[in-house]
């Protein structure tokens, strides 16, 4: 397939922007547009969006339209729900939807996949068996998750966002950083005989994971007398490994799982020690409703695709680079930053999937911070900065806190900054002009529950494919972490000898200060 640059419709949708829609006024269209709020809003499984805030109409969405079918989009997310392998750099399946479907049609997919179904469902049982279990026993009081990247940020995220559904008896802690304050900080504190450690390693080799590991196994025979098989569970593929360390508990997951999609899988499991096996059924189910809702909405009325193609107008035409998220609820405290793996690490490349150089932008940089604390810290470069930022709202329509004073503000606020963003504010100048016209997307759970989390993120894992299949680029390799990690053991082991031999100026002066052989 030609490069997306070269389809007619993406030369259409340039001569519409240069044409007029550059200047395309949002109060103007709300005055003349008749059912436009109608228009761009819609209920999808647990997620309802209103889309009508940004700068398109309907003509530019249609032409949007036009683009995803040009470039295959419902292929591709068909041959991705068949288990083909359209992971080609690693030559992979991408079957993280496989994972929170509860059942197969027998006469609709390959033998292949339906064996891959059925090692889900045993794997699943197995887990929250155990979960269950140890949620029952009482000895446990701390779980200490050892992982990074999505075997991190996933899990926190979603345990964070599913505070008042946890178990009062648990608490939990999540380490990434290969900097020892934080695994320091955490098991400061912690009793060795009631503490429960997850390595969350595909490979068992995660370096910044496995040093954190060894760390808090030490930290375990050195405090305690039990055996590092009552108190370390892994989760990994190299079983041989995670018994060398001493482990006898693994759960496993399989190389089609990608780690920012690896929270419906064995990486979960603090998920549902936090909820319980019900709750994370509950969380599959919801993601399993959107995912339905991606496979057979048309084009037109589903949600992901056209959240996509808002990116993509905002991306390559418009020139925005970035994109703030804004959850206006605490327990989505993390929740930007798990999307920012998720987006920037499936769409931040530079080059298509035959490994050519792109012609033109991808990912947006994601960011943000809950409301309302965003508003007094960022939103002033929202609302009065010289870059115009798309931004998200997520709210929660009913609160889990017996607090009467608190959501209907909170709620107020949301709006208000939506409001404020699009109208503006023209009848004062200098200071206290606020040009208005800027770009949002507002969306609302009803409740911050398992299944309407489990439906929020499948939205937006399916919102980056389809980008990425519209860019043609591989959303499910992530080569770009490697490098730094090579140089990484290079240079560690050059520290205690100060050898600068062969780096560069910048690189050897700074490796002299660090070890102490240089300046004051």
């Amino acid at each position: 397939m030609a490069e997306c640059s070269q389809a007619g419709s993406w030369g259409r949708l340039q001569a519409r922007f240069s044409g007029g829609a550059r200047a395309f006024d949002l109060n103007q269209a709300f005055a003349t547009e008749v059912g436009r709020f109608e228009h761009f809003s819609q209920q999808a499984p647990h997620v309802f969006a209103d889309l009508s805030k940004n700068l398109w109409d309907r003509e530019t969405e249609a032409m949007l339209m036009d683009l995803a079918r040009e470039r295959g989009v419902e292929a591709r997310r068909d041959a991705m729900f068949a288990g083909e392998r359209i992971n080609r750099t690693e030559d992979r399946a991408v079957l993280h939807t496989l994972l929170r479907t509860p059942s197969l049609n027998q006469g609709a997919v390959v033998q292949e996949l339906a064996v891959a179904h059925g090692q889900v469902m045993a794997s699943l049982a197995d887990m929250l068996a155990f979960a269950d279990q140890v949620r029952a026993d009482g000895r446990i009081t701390d779980v200490v998750n050892i992982g990074i990247g999505g075997s991190d940020l996933g899990p926190q995220m979603a345990v964070l966002a599913l505070d008042h559904f946890v178990a009062p008896s648990l608490r939990f802690h999540f380490v990434s950083n290969v900097d020892g304050h934080e695994l320091a900080k955490v098991l400061n504190g912690l009793q060795p005989s009631s503490t429960l450690f997850l390595v969350a390693s595909k490979t068992f080799t995660t370096a910044e994971t496995m040093l954190n590991a060894r760390s808090a196994r030490h930290w375990f025979l050195s405090g305690g007398r039990g055996k590092v098989s009552d108190h370390f569970v892994g989760l990994t593929t190299n079983t041989r490994a995670a018994s060398e360390f001493g482990i006898d508990t693994c759960f496993g997951f399989w190389d089609w799982v990608g780690g920012r999609y690896s929270m419906w899988s064995s990486i979960g499991l603090s998920i549902a020690l936090a909820i319980g096996g019900k709750g994370f059924r509950d969380l599959l189910a919801g993601a399993f409703a959107m995912d339905e809702h991606f496979r057979c909405a048309p084009l037109e009325r589903n949600l992901p695709v056209r959240l996509a193609l808002l990116d993509i107008w905002y991306r390559n035409f418009h020139g925005f680079t970035s994109r703030c998220i804004a959850p206006y609820h605490s327990g989505l405290r993390r929740f930007p930053a798990y999307l920012q793996q998720l987006e920037m690490e499936s769409n931040g490349k530079r080059v298509d999937m035959n490994g050519n150089a792109l012609p033109f932008a991808t990912s947006a940089v994601v960011w943000g911070e809950p409301g309302t604390n965003g508003q007094h810290a960022f939103f002033q470069m929202l609302h009065q900065g010289t870059d115009p930022v798309p931004v998200e709202f997520v709210t929660v329509r009913h609160a889990e806190h017996g607090l009467p004073d608190h959501h209907g503000k909170l709620l107020a606020h949301a709006m208000a900054q939506s409001r404020a963003l699009m109208a503006g504010k023209a009848d004062a100048g200098g200071h206290r002009h606020f040009p208005g016209n800027r770009p949002s997307t507002f969306m609302i759970l009803d409740r911050l529950d398992a299944a309407s989390l489990g439906a929020l993120v499948a939205l937006h894992e399916h919102r980056v494919f389809v980008a990425g299949a519209v860019w043609g680029l591989n959303s499910f390799d992530q080569w770009g972490v490697e490098l730094g990690k090579v140089l990484a053991l290079d240079l560690e082991a050059r520290l205690p000898n100060a050898d600068t031999q062969g780096l560069d100026a910048s690189t050897a002066g700074l490796l002299l200060r660090l070890a102490g052989r240089q300046g004051a």
